[in-house]
């Protein structure tokens, strides 16, 4: 999924903060427990995560598609201390493992874990936020970023996850997956309502400030 090489990957790691021992044995636990272990977000862009947070210090964070916990708690560390990180996903299966590594860390207090249909359960949600990040099933980007957008303040921001689909969106001739991906992409580039820019971090990060 990364659009670089292994050893500019491996530069990039060893210039940035390193992986707290939880997230390293969320990490481990995921790739040998979990299909899919590709899915997790992984230190260098669990590193850009935090680094965002920390630069809008959010009283209150979205993340839609929880996996196993990982990118939660990146974004956790940016949380003021009265803050709180909801997080939705669907997937039962996972439930005792993500809710066993959050009950591990500082920020357990500051996250709610919500399990269900994430375009219901986004709408019993009382709250503005000033980050949401998207990184559940990519058809329903669009979805999503439609129900969330005016549940964020003005200056909040909305990053979206897998934007560049392993580089399968430069291809002329493209599957259904990756048309949704580009439908989206279309869509944000031309909403005049945010400010966005795509980070080529790990499959492609879309970085949104709405205005």
């Amino acid at each position: 999924m990364s659009l670089i090489n292994d050893d500019l990957q491996e530069l990039l790691i060893n210039y940035c903060e390193p992986e707290s021992e939880l997230l390293q044995e969320i990490d481990r636990a995921t790739n040998l427990k979990v299909l899919m272990p590709r899915m997790i977000s992984g230190h260098y862009q669990g590193r850009v995560l935090s680094m965002l947070s920390k630069m809008v210090s959010p009283n209150r964070v979205l993340e839609i598609g929880t996996f196993t916990g990982y990118a939660t708690l990146c974004l956790a560390e940016g949380l003021t201390p009265e803050g709180l990180i909801y997080t939705l996903d669907i997937n039962e299966e996972l439930e005792d493992m993500v809710r066993a590594s959050f009950s591990k860390s500082d920020y357990n207090e500051k996250i709610k874990y919500i399990l269900g249909d994430a375009t219901k359960t986004v709408n019993e949600l009382n709250e503005i936020f000033d980050i949401v990040f998207i990184d559940a099933d990519k058809k329903n980007n669009g979805t999503y970023y439609d129900l969330i957008f005016d549940r964020v303040r003005s200056g909040g921001l909305i990053i979206v996850d897998n934007v560049l689909w392993s580089g399968k969106v430069l291809q002329e001739k493209q599957d259904k997956d990756t048309k949704n991906i580009t439908g989206f992409n279309d869509k944000i580039a031309s909403d005049k309502r945010v400010e966005k820019l795509i980070l080529p971090v790990r499959d492609g990060l879309f970085v949104i400030r709405k205005k």
